[in-house]
């Protein structure tokens, strides 16, 4: 059964978390937070909105290939990020490198940023795919 009262507040609801969820995000490396638990705050929402207004809503909003191409993306940009820091650091090879930034600053800290952003968007969908397949049987 569909409620009209949790259904608007929901939706009135769901863009601040998921606002909440980007800044931990983005500013994870200078304060507590990260891409993990921003992730978490946006898979949140994603469930939130799919209790509220159904699966086969939220399959239609979010549909499978999408998600499953942002995770794919997101692990392999990850997985050449990492790998490119490893090599660059690791090996005393003076590649070109982001600098350090200003503590405090949003764009410091070399590859923590965006490593934090593919961290995020890998754990929201991989949160709402469980949900997924506990509440529903099937993504």
């Amino acid at each position: 059964m569909k409620s009209t009262i949790l259904s608007v507040v929901s939706s009135a609801v769901i863009p601040f978390i998921q606002i909440f969820g980007i800044y931990v995000i983005v500013n994870g490396h200078i304060s507590p937070g990260g891409g993990f638990a921003g992730g978490t705050i946006i898979g949140a929402s994603l469930i939130l909105y799919s209790m509220v207004n159904g699966g086969e809503c939220a399959r239609l909003r979010y549909p499978l290939k999408r998600l499953l191409k942002i995770t794919c993306f997101s692990l392999l940009s990850y997985g050449l990020l990492k790998g490119y820091s490893f090599i660059n650091g690791g090996l005393g090879l003076h590649m070109y490198d982001l600098p350090i930034g200003t503590p405090g600053k949003i764009f410091s800290g070399r590859y923590l940023l965006p490593l934090n952003i593919f961290v995020g968007a890998v754990v929201a969908v991989a949160m709402y795919f469980l949900y997924a397949l506990f509440s529903e049987g099937e993504v």
